[in-house]
């Protein structure tokens, strides 16, 4: 018989204190494995001028605990939003949003930094993972039938060449897009007062707005994971990035009604449909045929009418799900008060 090796994913989301403070640091989480990578996220009020820092320490699986490692400075409005590179020693690295460990951890504790009046962490989690080592074998389809939701559908390059001083401009634009789709499935987005800086006839100026929203200074990128929820939650959203499993996880998000954002690489050949290949790239699984194949919202599409398609279940999972790619990253965004479906400890 066929066994899966999958992901060991420690998921917590960190309680913290109503009342406001400049720092907060959590109790020592237990992980119950030794975990390779590790991602916070977080949602936060953080008015004109105002920002947050989250640092992260590891304790290895032998040895004293780790220094303090920065995982992201945040800010909605502006310049203090960012990744903080060149902190690798012994113990690991940041790469943009993910602590690489290069001795296995088994807990770690969280610091969260307010730095002007007003500042605030209204959510905050962290997923904790070690990859499995072979390739992902395919889930079998579930027995709920065809299900799919009205997730808008917004193309990244209907974007080319706007704005490029935020990573080079909308072709670039797939988290953008993909954060866009799910905040307007929630009936949310920027107000039209709030759009006046984006290009005139612009197809659609949300996706700029997610674009200046997300865009971390230091990568010079829109992809930075946490950032992504961190938009998101400036609506009111919460939202969290974790690893998932299989498809069957993911469409037991769909049947709850929570559309999900998933990221991946993958050759064209390796993803029958797609008709392109990429090094990294972001996309939201709105549906599940009664096959049990994929629906998504795919914002690598020439135009709006082309963003819905259809990807086979295994090749999609493999490409998902494989260590050498994303290894299962997926970002929940929803309303606070929206039921989700039972974790198996992974949300």
């Amino acid at each position: 018989m066929l066994t899966v090796d999958l992901a060991r994913v420690a998921f917590a989301r960190l309680a913290m204190p109503t009342a406001p403070l400049t720092s907060w640091t959590s109790p020592e989480q237990p992980i119950g494995f030794p975990a390779t990578q590790l991602v916070p996220s977080w949602t936060a009020i953080t008015p004109p001028g105002t920002w947050i820092e989250v640092e992260l320490q590891v304790r290895p699986a032998s040895g004293e605990p780790s220094k303090w490692y920065v995982m992201g400075r945040w800010a909605e409005h502006g310049e203090m939003r960012t990744s903080v590179p060149g902190q690798g020693d012994e113990d690991g690295d940041v790469a943009v949003d993910t602590f690489v460990a290069r001795r296995p951890v088994t807990a770690y504790r969280v610091r969260v930094s307010a730095h002007g009046a007003g500042a605030r962490v209204t959510g905050l989690s962290v997923m904790a993972s070690a990859l499995p080592q072979g390739p992902p074998l395919p889930s079998p389809p579930g027995a709920g039938g065809a299900v799919e939701l009205a997730v808008p559908c917004h193309s990244q390059y209907t974007h080319t060449g706007h704005h490029p001083e935020l990573d080079g401009g909308g072709a670039n634009w797939c988290g953008p897009a993909a954060v866009a789709m799910v905040i307007a499935f929630w009936g949310l987005g920027p107000a039209p007062e709030q759009l006046g800086w984006v290009t005139a006839g612009d197809p659609s100026p949300w996706v700029d707005h997610a674009a200046r929203g997300t865009y971390d200074s230091s990568y010079q990128g829109t992809g930075n994971w946490p950032f992504n929820v961190a938009y998101a939650g400036t609506f009111g959203l919460a939202g969290f990035v974790t690893r998932m499993r299989s498809a069957a996880e993911l469409e037991a998000f769909v049947r709850a009604g929570v559309p999900v954002i998933v990221s991946l690489s993958f050759k064209a050949h390796e993803l029958p449909g797609s008709g392109y290949s990429t090094g990294g790239h972001i996309m939201v699984v709105a549906g599940f045929t009664a096959a049990g194949d994929v629906i998504v919202n795919d914002p690598a599409a020439p135009g709006d009418a082309d963003v819905r398609r259809v990807y086979p279940r295994a090749a999609f999972e493999n490409v998902w799900l494989r260590s050498s790619g994303s290894g299962g990253i997926t970002y929940v965004l929803h309303p606070p008060d929206h039921p989700l479906p039972p974790s198996n400890g992974n949300w």
